[in-house]
């Protein structure tokens, strides 16, 4: 009877400890450069998924400069950067007040009800004092007289952002260095002219995909057409590819890589070759890679889950040591469920984390990678039961002359609470073909481009459709000038160029 008393004291004190702790680590927060996230109470380090939320671990939060870091319990991100603020003062003097409409540069300055602000990029209509994605950082109470309009001594020059350029256009998808927050010891490595160079390993931090600084990045670059037509030494070329890299200005290749219609299930280790080397071409220029397991049809993943398995398992290995490789585990899952996918997932992913424990993986989503809307579904499926995995991303597709207003919601709601990545869209009809409605194209990116959300364009290719962005004949004729590409093609390449 005296053990069992003993024993039951022990075990009432440990549950009462543990209850402590817990409490001590939700009272806490982190405000990750100006954005309010939980303290993990269980994860050690890193970002992790606890009490249906993304949290930041005390390890991974400390690492910021001051004066960002862990604070005290607050019920908005607002606050916590009114409390930095507060503590830090300065003067207002000469520093216009917020103005929605304003267009403001990594390092320009605003001021609002008496606070200080710098954005740390591109922003514009995001209201420093709510602060929804953490753009702005809280420079401290201030007094004096506002000027009258922005100090332009921090922006790049008028011929980077013309008046007559849309600011969907000019928002830069890769931060300077003087505007990305860093610690003084990843300075010197931060140069670079290449995306690797510039980005370093890729990595999921809260909703957004974050670069080696864990600073939110936003990759802009071109998905392949399927490589069983048109493939390495086809459309993929030496040339081809120099001028996506370099002419293009791209950030990433996705490489299409069908399994069913003459794909890897008719030859597996001939494809599982060609798309290893199309990932050393992309890396020998500078580019991400993205690995796409292309399922079609049937649309259920798990009819090629041992496909699937073999696949990753080998392309994995054989690349385990590179940093720029992302792998997307499904493309177009349709007719199947939510349910059904993150099943499929659960037990393709571990297959690349043995191999590479820090890769992001992708997973496609419901109703043809619509987040369930074309199933008449929607993303609360996801964010209800998300996929039991870190460092994941979870991918929309969109054809905006078909997908219209409901798409669009659907897919700035997931992106308020998920990790996404726009894997494969157009400016056609959901064939990839018919007239280009630009100006639905346009909204879609201005959302991307608020929300930082990376993407690639269907297709790099000289297929028929007006989706495919070279002219029909190009391809053989290896001639990669700007006079061979459609509509399309100039348009996307716009917007790769001019960010």
């Amino acid at each position: 009877m005296k053990h069992r008393l003993i024993s039951s004291i022990s075990s009432l004190i440990a549950t009462l400890f543990f209850a402590f702790a817990s409490a001590q680590a939700a009272a806490a927060q982190c405000n990750w450069w100006g954005q309010l996230y939980p303290v993990c109470a269980n994860t050690q380090s890193g970002w992790g998924w606890e009490n249906n939320q993304t949290c930041v671990s005390r390890a991974t939060c400390v690492t910021q400069p001051a004066p960002y870091g862990v604070v005290g319990n607050s019920s908005s991100s607002a606050a916590a950067v009114s409390s930095v603020a507060a503590s830090t003062g300065g003067s207002c003097a000469g520093i216009a007040n917020w103005n929605a409409s304003t267009i403001y540069w990594g390092n320009d300055r605003a001021q609002l009800n008496g606070v200080k602000y710098r954005a740390k990029w591109w922003t514009q209509g995001e209201n420093p004092a709510q602060n929804p994605t953490g753009v702005w950082a809280g420079e401290g109470a201030c007094s004096g007289v506002a000027s009258s309009s922005l100090s332009s001594s921090s922006r790049p020059s008028s011929s980077l952002a013309p008046s007559s350029r849309s600011s969907s256009s000019i928002a830069p998808s890769s931060r300077s260095s003087s505007s990305i927050p860093r610690s003084s010891s990843s300075a010197s490595s931060i140069a670079g002219t290449t995306p690797i160079a510039r980005h370093g390993r890729l990595q999921v931090c809260g909703n957004q995909l974050c670069n080696q600084y864990n600073t939110p990045v936003q990759l802009r670059g071109m998905s392949t057409h399927g490589i069983q037509w048109y493939g390495w030494g086809s459309c993929l070329t030496e040339g081809s590819l120099d001028a996506l890299a370099n002419d293009w200005k791209a950030d990433i290749l996705r490489i299409a890589m069908y399994v069913q219609e003459g794909g890897y299930e008719t030859d597996p280790a001939g494809y599982t070759a060609q798309v290893s080397r199309l990932i050393d071409e992309a890396t020998e220029r500078g580019m991400y890679a993205l690995v796409d397991f292309h399922q079609l049809s049937p649309g259920d993943p798990n009819y090629n889950l041992q496909n699937a398995k073999n696949f990753f398992r080998d392309i994995v290995q054989a690349h385990s040591s590179k940093t720029n490789v992302i792998y997307d585990v499904a493309n177009e899952p349709n007719g199947v469920t939510w349910a059904g996918i993150k099943s499929y997932a659960e037990q393709v992913i571990p297959v690349i984390r043995q191999y590479n424990p820090n890769a992001v993986v992708l997973v496609g989503t419901h109703g043809w990678g619509s987040m369930g809307i074309s199933d008449g579904r929607t993303a609360q499926d996801i964010y209800q039961n998300p996929v039991n995995a870190t460092n994941i991303m979870y991918t929309f597709h969109f054809y905006a002359a078909s997908h219209g207003q409901s798409y669009r919601d659907n897919l700035i709601w997931a992106a308020q609470r998920l990790p996404v990545f726009v894997t494969e869209f157009g400016s056609q009809d959901y064939t990839g073909d018919g007239a280009n409605d630009f100006t639905s194209t346009q909204q879609y990116l201005d959302i991307l481009n608020q929300y930082k959300i990376s993407w690639t364009n269907w297709n790099y290719s000289d297929d028929f459709r007006s989706g495919a962005v070279w002219k029909t004949g190009t391809c053989s004729s290896n001639n990669w000038s700007t006079t061979n590409l459609k509509e399309a093609g100039l348009w996307m390449r716009d917007k790769m160029r001019n960010r």
